[in-house]
């Protein structure tokens, strides 16, 4: 997860697309992760906060937020994410594998 956050330096406008990209991305590895049992149920869900954090950021952009209000939000997604890879230590390697 840390990595596909690590593709945003910085977020403005202008990374609309991308985001929109990696949540798709996310959303469709993460499930067949579960499917063939590669991560648990526990694992899933708790990467589904990563994905839903980014889906906020990109709501929250369309909705004319800040770009220093954005960064902060990916900051706290970031440090989320660096958590969930100290509990699922195989998680981002299994999801950067697939792309």
């Amino acid at each position: 997860m840390i990595s596909s956050l690590e593709r945003f330096g910085t977020i403005d406008n202008s990374s609309v697309i991308a985001i929109q990209e990696e949540i798709d991305y996310l959303m469709d590895t993460l499930e067949v992760l579960r499917a063939t049992n590669e991560i648990s149920n526990d694992a899933f869900l708790e990467a589904g906060s990563i994905q839903g954090g980014l889906s906020l950021i990109l709501n929250l952009l369309s909705q004319g937020i800040s770009q220093t209000e954005a960064n902060s939000q990916l900051l706290r997604l970031k440090e989320r994410a660096k958590s969930l890879n100290s509990t699922y230590p195989e998680l981002d390697k299994k999801i950067e594998t697939r792309r």
